[in-house]
């Protein structure tokens, strides 16, 4: 609920920005932290080693597998996560980028999404990759993240497939309808990994330029690869000073197109997301590829909410991928009262904003006196409405 006056005010935000100049890997973005330990995960070790290249000092950080990771699918990571003593929070994000990448993995290779065996997510070091960037993320919390728009190199890379070309073809797949937006180096290498490529991807709410902040902190993630110049992600920790309405709150937006998902279903995934305390939720009818109609479900919810409501709709219905955005909206002062009527008692709602006010029957309660009453239902709400302005001086 937004305060009662209109008055602006000034509120610290904390942003995190990736400046991913030479593309993104998953040691790049990972740090070593004790609470990797939550993960239960054995047959690693991390060495972790301040270095300086180019002139530039940073830190490399290296996960030492000694024994062999083997192929895990999704399936299996989700439990090793679930059944570990890591943070919820680190456990939703860790989650949303394995899903990310396995989805991209599925699509690529022609397979459903637990079919999919594979070396890049399945490997202990992938796993320790992103739980320990999940947990430094927590960490630091910040209250939004952004990234420069990636970059990657050109020409081949050898893959237990083969030779394949760059951007590899599951980074193409998750860049695919992203918006988010990628520059080609004169690299003859891969700059941007399936792991680091989903990590951003679920990371970042914007890609673009870096914005207007004061900084506070600075850090580099050397890649392994030699490109002949610095290769590394800088990271910048900073703040900027925001002046906010106080009748203006931001929201979060999830956002899905389902298309293989039953009504029941549907029915049942709104009523979770609503129990779970989105703001609101609703369908849109859509037409997607080849015709076929559909539904966008979209989630308004406080900042803060995304992860675990994301994790409700990618539980309970067939999508495998889900958009977000911040959005800024007016939000009337609301407060809920009783109206007394000749035929019982009624909920109502009363806004007020600049002067402006208004009022918003109950439902169930209209419903009620229209059938106590043997009066149409608009009838009922328009004698509400008249006894709430009569009340309380509408």
């Amino acid at each position: 609920m937004p305060p009662a006056a209109a008055a602006e005010r000034e509120v610290d935000v904390r942003i995190l920005y990736f400046d991913c100049f030479s593309g993104i890997s998953g040691d790049m973005a990972m740090v070593f932290l004790e609470k990797l330990s939550g993960l239960g995960l054995e047959g690693y070790r991390i060495e972790i080693e301040e270095k300086t290249v180019n002139g530039i000092k940073g830190t490399d950080v290296n996960v030492v597998l000694e024994e062999s990771g083997g192929e895990r699918g999704l399936a299996e990571i989700e439990r090793i996560l679930d059944s570990s003593s890591l943070s919820e929070k680190v456990k939703v994000f860790s989650k949303k980028v394995f899903r990310e990448i396995a989805a991209a993995e599925a699509k690529v290779h022609g397979k459903p999404i637990n079919e999919v065996h594979f070396h890049e997510v399945g490997a202990v070091d992938s796993i320790v990759d992103i739980v320990g960037t999940a947990i430094c993320l927590e960490m630091l919390s910040a209250d939004k993240i952004y990234s420069s728009e990636l970059h990657d190199g050109k020409g081949f890379i050898e893959c237990r497939h083969g030779m394949i070309p760059v951007p590899v073809p599951a980074v193409m797949e998750m860049l695919a309808g992203s918006g988010i937006p990628l520059a080609s180096e004169e690299v003859e290498t891969e700059l941007v990994t399936p792991t680091g490529m989903g990590l951003i991807k679920c990371m970042a709410a914007g890609f673009g330029r870096r914005p207007a902040m004061t900084v506070e902190k600075t850090g580099y993630g050397f890649g392994k690869r030699n490109t002949g110049r610095l290769n590394a992600l800088r990271v910048i920790l900073g703040k900027t000073t925001e002046g906010r309405h106080e009748y203006s709150d931001e929201i979060a937006v999830l956002e899905t197109n389902i298309d293989d998902t039953t009504p029941e279903v549907l029915g049942y995934t709104m009523s979770k997301l609503l129990e779970a305390g989105a703001l609101d939720a609703f369908y849109t009818p859509a037409f997607m590829k080849k015709n076929r109609p559909a539904y966008m479900l979209s989630v308004i919810a406080s900042p803060g909410m995304e992860d675990a409501l994301a994790d409700i709709i990618l539980r309970e219905t067939t999508t495998l991928g889900i958009r977000k955005r911040y959005m800024q909206r007016y939000c009337m002062d609301r407060k809920a009262v009783g109206v007394n009527t000749q035929y019982g008692l009624a909920k109502v709602k009363i806004a007020s904003m600049n002067g402006i006010r208004k009022s918003s029957p109950e439902y169930e309660d209209c419903r009620k006196i229209a059938e106590k009453a043997g009066i149409p239902l608009m009838e009922a709400f328009e004698l509400v409405n008249a006894e709430a302005a009569r009340q309380y001086g509408l």
